[in-house]
């Protein structure tokens, strides 16, 4: 199969039952009808058992006055962002 941007070979990779095609030439990622929508689906289950929802804020006090600890903010990569990087 060729990659409809760039004409380069194209490569399947199966990941959780979805097949992606990625071509080899430009990295380009191609997914078939309803793939994206299971992706979204497998990353939010995969996030929920990951990153649980923090507790809520105690009684009484507002959450906006919390302390930051430090000031650095860790971003945390999506199941799909980790599945796509290269």
């Amino acid at each position: 199969m060729r990659c409809p941007k760039c004409s380069g070979n194209m490569r399947t990779y199966d990941r959780n039952g979805v097949h992606i095609e990625q071509c080899e030439n430009c990295r380009g990622i191609f997914l078939d009808y309803g793939e994206l929508e299971t992706l979204t689906r497998v990353e939010s289950q995969w996030s929920q058992q990951h990153y649980p929802s923090p507790p809520p804020p105690a009684h009484g006090g507002p959450a906006w006055g919390a302390p930051h600890h430090g000031g650095h903010h860790r971003h945390q990569r999506s199941w799909v962002g980790m599945l796509f990087s290269s």
